[in-house]
């Protein structure tokens, strides 16, 4: 046979009874279940009933609360300033880049490319000069063959004189020769 466990009994007043009543409808469990809950709950948590504000846990709370202070302070210390530290001088690093980038490439950039524009200038002017000195060539060319020409008449026009010829022939042979050359 099995022996009755349950020998215990505590006795209490009328109120602390609807209390307790209330508690245990609340929770959904029978008096005795809350009862034994109680009790393993303060034996566990070793909790003072009579500390209503619950010093112990807020002085755990506090203390726990100190410690993240304190680890975040360190962690500000160790990670954070640096960090920081750091970052600003990358941005300053940065800054000066860009303002270097700004000064001297862009400078060089606009160097460049009025340097381009000079010689763009200069081919063009030397372009010109090339096609003044192309159609002076062609002139030049074009002078001699028509200097040619007139040669030619003059040694066919002298050839074809003969003995009887009179001077005032050949004078005006020469002249008419001499007034073409003066028109090239």
């Amino acid at each position: 046979m099995m022996e009755d466990i349950n020998v215990r009994s505590v006795r209490y007043p009328v109120t602390v009874d609807q209390k307790f009543e209330k508690i245990a409808l609340k929770l959904g469990r029978t008096k005795r279940q809350v009862f034994i809950q109680m009790v393993d709950y303060f034996y566990k948590s070793k909790k003072d009933p009579l500390d209503l504000n619950d010093e112990l846990l807020k002085n755990a709370l506090m203390k726990n609360h100190q410690q993240y202070i304190g680890f975040i302070k360190s962690q500000e210390n160790m990670l954070l300033i640096p960090m920081k530290t750091e970052m600003d001088r990358v941005s300053v690093s940065q800054g000066k880049i860009i303002e270097r980038f700004n000064t001297q490439i862009l400078k060089a950039n606009t160097d460049l490319l009025n340097n381009q524009n000079t010689q763009d200038q200069k081919l063009n002017a030397i372009g010109m000069i090339m096609d003044t000195m192309q159609k002076g060539l062609k002139s030049k060319e074009a002078l001699k063959s028509q200097f040619m020409f007139i040669l030619d008449s003059y040694i066919k026009s002298r050839d074809a004189f003969g003995m009887m010829t009179s001077g005032r022939e050949k004078e005006e042979l020469i002249s008419v020769t001499k007034a073409q050359v003066s028109l090239l």
